[in-house]
């Protein structure tokens, strides 16, 4: 009886582990002197119309599938010019038709989805300009690079300048 329990509990973990549509990523990297940290669960477009079907235009989007994405930073930083105190950040997007974004760093980095998103707990909004890619990026992902963190998800993606 002891070991089926095992072998039960072994193919409930592995299940949750591998057997995710959006597995869980985690992401290092520095740009300049400060040191960044993103957590989130990177869904795919399995042949889906994501931005303005499955993620609504000018809705608050939880950037990422199961809990939310976070990214912190080490030390004060200037997102795209704005200042922002180190810390963890839950982080969102507001998807638009037009190619200015909105990307929101939230004071609440502990939420699951984006239902619980309240506006009075940003710690800073900044517009971004969205580029196509010209193909298709099926896993939703980030990057980290000298300059700032980079976007990309279907046919879009953007930047994020840290300084």
């Amino acid at each position: 009886m002891k070991s089926k329990i095992i072998i039960a509990l072994t193919l409930f973990v592995s299940t949750l582990m591998f057997g995710q549509k959006s597995p869980a990523n985690s992401l290092q990297g520095h740009v300049n002197e400060v040191k960044v940290n993103i957590e989130y669960s990177s869904p795919r477009v399995n042949e889906r119309v994501i931005f303005g079907s499955l993620v609504p235009y000018d809705k608050v989007w939880r950037a990422g599938a199961n809990e939310n994405t976070t990214i912190e930073f080490d030390r004060d930083v200037k997102v795209n010019g704005k200042k922002l105190k180190k810390g963890k950040y839950g982080f969102f997007i507001i998807p638009r038709e037009k190619n200015k974004w909105i990307c929101i760093f939230s004071n609440k980095n502990d939420a699951v989805g984006s239902s619980s998103y309240n506006e009075d707990e940003d710690a800073l909004r900044v517009k971004v300009k969205t580029l196509e890619t010209g193909s298709i990026i099926e896993n939703m992902g980030f990057t980290i690079s000298d300059h700032g963190i980079f976007f990309a998800w279907e046919e879009s993606m953007f930047e994020l300048k840290i300084k």
